[in-house]
């Protein structure tokens, strides 16, 4: 067991989140299964009442209330980012074995029941739309991300294969900090990319990865710009995704170099967010860390401009987002399998 009471890795049994933990996490409204997490996010209990869509329908066509965010590596992840807003102050392990973990249909099947419970209590809400929760029990979007990196998942490949040969599947989406590129390659290697992959992309220096990642393995910085590198060979759509952090990573000075970096990535999509006070980040950072939208739309149109490769595509002004486009690497913005629908 972990001294820190993270998890829980008994001889005959699976990885296990701490009931402790487990507790804390379940009050927040999580989904806990063995080491796996699901939640309803922000944007899908909004979208239940017609109030809005998640910036993911905007850009890409998603449906926002069948989407299911989840994590197979709930408590897992070689970084400590100081932007994260997930409870990250629970992470321990940097090992997920292969035996001590769940099977694919195992974790979904279970998750699968953990959110439809979490749904559930949507239902005494006249104010939601009945069909949309009916619709919300059967994902049609699936985004691996939540809490953790799933890429510590060692049946990753055998996750997304599974998800794909699921009737309702439309999508699938895999959010990774960069530390495993060996799995990221296990993916090109096994026919098991996810239809968008995206990596986080918070600094184009050494010492700003250091300061903003706070990452756990020695040659991180190594790892990342490995799987860096291999975006542009992988048979899949990618997106480098920006958190823009006040007095971290949104100095002028730093644009030229995010401008190289990201054309010699060269992925179909940038998209540059705003940091967001929100959840277990407001203990590391402050308010005022958050970037106006026309600050971010200033750097995006920036970063734009002497990259000579991406214009803006769209923003986001209610997220704090800007959506830049690869014109050397044109793809329609919209996945095909959403189309026709809301």
């Amino acid at each position: 067991m972990s001294c820190s009471g993270e998890t829980v890795e008994n001889e005959d049994r699976l990885i296990q989140i701490k009931p402790g933990i487990s507790q804390q996490l379940k009050k927040a409204k999580y989904g806990v299964a063995d080491h796996s997490t699901v939640e309803l996010c922000h944007w899908t209990k909004k979208s239940f009442k017609h109030e809005g869509s998640c910036y993911k329908h905007k850009f890409y066509g998603i449906s926002t209330h069948r989407c299911m965010e989840f994590s197979p590596a709930g408590m897992h992840c070689e970084n400590r980012c100081v932007y994260c807003w997930r409870p990250m102050e629970f992470y321990d392990s940097l090992k997920m074995e292969p035996e001590k973990v769940a099977e694919p249909k195992e974790i979904l099947t279970k998750l699968m029941e953990e959110r439809k419970k979490l749904i559930m209590g949507y239902y005494g809400d006249s104010r939601n739309d009945k069909q949309r929760l009916d619709e919300s029990l059967l994902p049609s979007h699936y985004a691996i991300s939540l809490s953790g990196e799933p890429t510590m998942y060692p049946k990753l490949p055998e996750l997304i294969k599974y998800l794909k040969s699921l009737e309702a599947t439309k999508s699938i989406f895999l959010v990774t900090n960069g530390q495993e590129p060996d799995m990221i390659q296990r993916l090109q290697d096994e026919d098991a990319l996810p239809t968008q992959l995206y990596l986080s992309t918070n600094a184009a220096d050494y010492d700003s990865f250091l300061k903003i990642n706070k990452p756990k393995y020695s040659d991180s910085w190594q790892r990342w710009n490995k799987t860096l590198e291999m975006l542009k060979h992988l048979d899949t759509r990618t997106v480098l995704r920006i958190t823009l952090i006040r007095n971290y990573n949104d100095q002028k000075e730093m644009i030229p170099a995010f401008a190289s970096m990201l054309k010699q990535a060269s992925p179909h999509f940038i998209e540059i967010k705003s940091y967001m006070h929100i959840g277990r980040s407001t203990n590391r950072l402050e308010h005022s860390n958050m970037l106006e939208m026309d600050e971010v739309r200033k750097f995006s149109e920036e970063i734009a401009k002497q990259s000579q490769i991406f214009s803006v595509m769209d923003e986001s002004l209610v997220s704090r987002i800007v959506i830049l486009q690869n014109d050397q690497r044109v793809i329609d913005r919209l996945i095909s399998t959403y189309a026709n629908t809301n």
